[in-house]
């Protein structure tokens, strides 16, 4: 697992806290809509660029030439107007809305959209995550983007790639603030491009082409964001939008002190854990907000073993017996059977959870549902038994299990101590597994620990982690290939680190990640789906990871607001230009 995909995988799972939005008096002696909300973190760059954490100014701040809504997940014009797919599926045209300036007032052109990718995105000399994003299938090939006309941009991809056209929300940078920068080297021969724009620049000059720009940031306090004058969107009365005056993210460093804070009324909106949930319900009128559900979170909670056979300077990375048994199927299915879901849902997520099947998020249209066939692995400590006694373990007179040569089973499993959650769920694991006689040893370690041991070292024997999700499947295409920075269970080294020893890859391990090439090729969604579909067959058949459960998705979020969307996607106020403070307000 790649330190990118765990750093913001750590970071969802903490939660973003929402908002609140109190009215407050501005300079001139006009009111003022304001939202505050908090994060747990200060931010890292105002150059998206350089991103590389979740939630980012930019939600808020950049907009790209499509969006997805996250109500229906279809992919709709957003800087662009529309475009127009080629018959061979490889030449992408998009028009430009009309009249689109940035946030100085400066035009928004092609010229801006051709800078974006071709001078920032897509050159090699700056270090950007994004380039990855862009990468089309199996070739890893980038695309060429082109000026047409003043309105008209094309990307040519080499192969059809259905996931592309998502891809192309990206958002936009000024070329008129950023090109001097990306032209221009330091005395010491870097691009000025590389510091720019970091979190000690003045505000005034972040030019943004988002709903709202940023006003001030104090490190460890707050972010302050202010309408954009010139955002494009306007409503059905011609009325510019967003209706909020302002934003403010409160940096608030832990889940309970935001509970704290909303609760006092310094926010007015609050992510609601199950741990808060029966509290904050019990609130609910007298606070006068109101407990959103946006159903099962996006995402995928799960244990998984260590499947890498190979060496390290002659010594292997998990001890041969133990290795053993995790590549024993028998003895993952077993495990899978002896783990109590619903019991976990019940305890450690209060009732407010779902089981999961799948690396896929259950929201997903491309999610195989078990009614359709999927396996999966319901309670059941008689089966668990009989697997293991069937792959040749055995029990001694104190019931504790032993495989074949009398080694008792036991292994260390990891998590990151940070989150309570998972550190719940590993407990009930190491109870549940004693059941059939298995040994689980807890290590709760710190997340950078964990990712060195995941990416680097390459040691450990089980681990329970999570993954982000979204609608679309090609999201975990670097989990599920043979060679993907993320394919953890059976992880290849790191770019510089010689090649291991006796590495070996399943045959089904190979057929998921050609799957997952093939899912991105075909255009048909119906076809697509009978193709993720497969590779949840397979995951579930062969267990490389154990899904466990996923909570739902609460919010509470103060009655004062008007047009909350509530989601169950990571940006739970994806549609903040349209909120706005009801009338009595």
């Amino acid at each position: 697992m790649g330190r990118r995909g765990l750093r913001v995988c750590s970071i969802l799972v903490c939660a973003i806290a929402l908002s609140s939005c109190t009215g407050l008096l501005a300079t001139s002696g006009e009111p003022v809509s304001q939202m505050v909300t908090s994060t747990l973190s200060d931010p890292k760059t105002f150059n998206y660029a350089f991103n590389q954490e979740f939630p980012h100014v930019f939600l808020r701040t950049a907009e790209g030439l499509v969006s997805e809504n996250s109500e229906t997940a279809e992919i709709e014009p957003n800087l662009a107007e529309s475009w127009e797919i080629s018959e061979d599926r490889l030449r992408i045209i998009f028009t430009l809305r009309d009249g689109l300036k940035w946030s100085d007032g400066e035009p928004l052109t092609v010229d801006d959209v051709i800078f974006t990718y071709n001078d920032i995105y897509l050159n090699e000399a700056i270090p950007t995550d994004t380039r990855d994003i862009l990468r089309v299938g199996e070739s890893k090939q980038l695309p060429t983007v082109r000026k047409l006309d003043e309105r008209r941009v094309e990307f040519i991809v080499p192969e059809p790639f259905a996931p592309f056209l998502a891809t192309t929300g990206l958002p936009l940078l000024p070329a008129h603030a950023l090109r001097e920068s990306v032209e221009t080297k330091t005395p010491d021969g870097k691009l000025k491009f590389l510091t720019k724009w970091g979190v000690d620049t003045p505000p005034d000059e972040i030019i943004v082409n988002g709903p709202y720009k940023i006003k001030s940031y104090a490190t460890g306090e707050r972010v302050v964001f202010e309408r954009n004058p010139h955002y494009w969107r306007k409503d059905e009365a011609g009325q510019q939008l967003p209706y909020l005056d302002e934003l403010v993210w409160q940096i608030v460093e832990s889940q309970d002190t935001s509970l704290l804070q909303f609760r006092s009324g310094g926010l007015d909106a609050v992510g609601t854990s199950p741990d808060f949930f029966s509290l904050l319900k019990r609130e609910e009128k007298r606070g006068k907000f109101t407990i959103y559900n946006a159903g099962p979170a996006y995402g995928t909670t799960f244990i998984s073993f260590n499947l890498n056979k190979g060496k390290r300077n002659g010594k292997p990375l998990v001890d041969p017996v133990k290795s053993r048994w995790f590549n024993t199927l028998e003895f993952r299915q077993a495990v899978a059977y002896a783990i109590d879901r619903q019991t976990m849902i019940n305890n450690t997520f209060h009732g407010l959870g779902v089981l999961q099947n799948s690396p896929i998020s259950i929201q997903s249209p491309f999610y195989f549902p078990p009614e359709k066939g999927l396996k999966t692995y319901d309670y059941n400590l008689e089966k668990a038994k009989e697997l293991l006694l069937s792959a040749g373990f055995k029990y001694n007179n104190k019931e504790q299990l032993l495989d074949a040569e009398g080694n008792r089973v036991r292994f260390v499993a990891i998590t990151n101590a940070e989150n309570k959650i998972r550190v719940a769920m590993l407990a009930q694991i190491k109870q549940d597994l004693s059941k059939i006689g298995i040994e689980v040893q807890l290590n709760p370690i710190s997340f950078s620990i964990l990712v060195d041991k995941l990416s680097d070292s390459l040691d450990w024997e089980c681990y329970l982690l999570g993954f982000t999700g979204g609608n679309e499947p090609n999201s975990g295409a670097n989990i599920w290939s043979v060679d993907g920075g993320l394919h953890s269970f059976n992880q290849k080294p790191p770019a510089g680190q010689p090649a291991l020893e006796g590495r070996e890859v399943y045959d089904w391990e190979q057929e998921i990640s050609d799957l997952y090439i093939q899912g991105a090729r075909e255009l048909d969604l119906e076809k697509r789906k009978e193709i993720y579909g497969e590779t949840q067959r397979l995951t579930q058949e062969y267990l490389p990871a154990i899904h466990l459960v996923n909570p739902l998705s609460l919010g509470a979020v103060r009655d004062r607001f008007q047009n909350i969307k509530y989601v169950a996607l990571p940006d739970k106020f994806w549609n903040i230009h349209e909120i706005k403070m009801s009338e009595e307000d």
